[in-house]
């Protein structure tokens, strides 16, 4: 099995790495005691074009409980790009820390920091993947079911980053995917073709519709905002498109799905109500708390 080096995107990852991933932010979950020193004397940057409060806390506290440093940089500085490049961005950065965290606008910004930092780059979010996001959402759904080849997960809404990271996640894995979105709102063409040619390999089933009954009898039912952050479209438009995909207590009862499942922040009343956000089948605060030992697991692999 070769080096985890870096995580852009789940497609660099293969089965075998992704299960041993998934194990190890297992282990770190269970027995925290083991890795209070896997970071010692190791700095990560944290650099956030986006704000945030589960990836930013989660990186930050979880990088402390490896006995690691973080160092938190937002634009206060002058935008990348704008101020100085990308470029001497990450060949700067390299020079004093271990890794760079980076929450961004753009994938391309993250090429650029990979190219020219020469250390480790995370991937905490873009306008293509989160890949940090699928991880803990893999790792909830290993704890609920066990073998992932044998859970089908539906996802309703908009065809955005996380959906994109969640198809590359269940194609490597073996999983069944279904996607349901309003037509013009599915996911991208590329990265579509991408995950069925992994699915293809690994015996995954990916499925796409834009009917909500195509996700009837699904282990866990997977939605995400609307309006994804910094997007310009019209919000009584989107809620107009969007509102016959809102997840609620009789769609949840009618399609006979057990789990609930939302990367959060939710907008209460759109996406989904409080009565199925709140209730006992709602998986989303295990995939908040996740987050930190998925992504521990990465920082584990890298230096590893």
């Amino acid at each position: 099995m070769s080096k985890l080096t870096q995580l852009l995107c789940l497609a660099e990852l293969d089965q075998q790495q992704l299960s041993a991933l998934l194990d190890l932010a297992l282990d770190i979950k269970q027995s925290p005691k083991n890795y209070r020193h896997a970071l010692q004397g190791r700095s990560i940057a944290l650099l956030f074009e986006k704000p945030s409060l589960r990836t930013r806390v989660s990186f930050d506290v979880g990088i402390h409980k490896l006995g690691g440093h973080s160092v938190y940089l937002d634009l206060q500085n002058g935008a990348m790009g704008e101020r100085e490049s990308v470029e001497d961005f990450g060949s700067n950065l390299a020079c004093w820390t271990d890794a760079i965290v980076a929450r961004v606008y753009s994938q391309k910004t993250l090429v650029r920091l990979a190219l020219s930092s020469k250390k480790p780059v995370i991937n905490a979010l873009s306008d293509i993947y989160h890949p940090c996001q699928a991880l803990a959402d893999l790792l909830t759904l290993k704890e609920q079911y066990g073998d992932l080849s044998q859970v089908h997960l539906a996802y309703v809404g908009d065809g955005n980053n996380v959906c994109q990271s969640l198809m590359l996640g269940a194609a490597i894995m073996g999983m069944d995917l279904t996607v349901v979105t309003p037509q013009g709102f599915g996911p991208d063409a590329h990265v579509l073709l991408k995950a069925q040619e992994i699915a293809q390999r690994s015996g995954a089933k990916l499925t796409l519709s834009q009917h909500v009954s195509s996700a009837a009898g699904a282990d866990a039912i997977y939605t995400d905002t609307w309006l994804s952050m910094g997007t310009r479209s019209d919000p009584a438009l989107i809620t107009e498109i969007f509102s016959p995909y809102q997840i609620n207590t009789a769609v949840m009862q009618r399609l006979a799905v057990k789990h609930f499942m939302h990367c959060l922040p939710a907008h209460r009343g759109h996406e989904v109500t409080s009565e199925v956000l709140d209730s006992e089948h709602s998986l989303a605060l295990q995939q908040a708390e996740n987050r930190m030992h998925a992504q521990n697991a990465v920082l584990v692999s890298l230096f590893s």
